[in-house]
């Protein structure tokens, strides 16, 4: 039996698929399982979520990362949205995942913000001497939505 030399096009061919399967099953093995892959992947999708109508609900946008400006792009897209974003700020510790605390005890508002900035997780710190109603600590895990802002 005569050995043929493969085409060297095959050879990069069947390394790539290799590696693309390697990568691939490395993806879903270090996950919980497809679903939680998958549930990652939709909630970065940027969410059109909007402000109730006739509603001013104030919000103070903090950026808790070292990318400069994401406060204020944060800002921009949630002023378009139709929330009254009332201050802006930097916090000088860093997290993970954007954090919505709830001041004023409107739960629906903060759910609202967090589909907004997903992904995001929520809490309530009610605070009645505050002049504010959500307050936004913005994570290294949101990023600013692809399309341009200002329609």
């Amino acid at each position: 039996m005569e050995l043929v030399p493969l085409p060297r096009w095959r050879i990069g061919a069947a390394t790539v698929g290799f590696v693309l399967l390697t990568v691939g099953a490395t993806l879903w093995t270090r996950t919980a399982s497809g679903r939680t892959l998958l549930m990652q992947v939709a909630s970065r999708t940027p969410s059109s979520e909007r402000a109730p109508d006739s509603v001013r609900i104030r919000v103070q946008v903090l950026n808790g990362t070292k990318t400069r400006g994401l406060a204020r792009r944060a800002t921009t897209m949630l002023r378009d949205r139709g929330f009254d974003v009332v201050e802006v700020g930097t916090v000088t510790s860093t997290r993970d995942t954007t954090l919505v605390l709830d001041l004023s005890g409107h739960p629906d508002w903060a759910k609202r913000i967090a589909r907004a900035l997903a992904p995001a997780r929520i809490e309530t710190r009610r605070d009645s001497s505050r002049y504010l109603d959500i307050s936004v600590v913005l994570g290294t895990t949101w990023r600013p939505p692809a399309e341009p802002l200002h329609p």
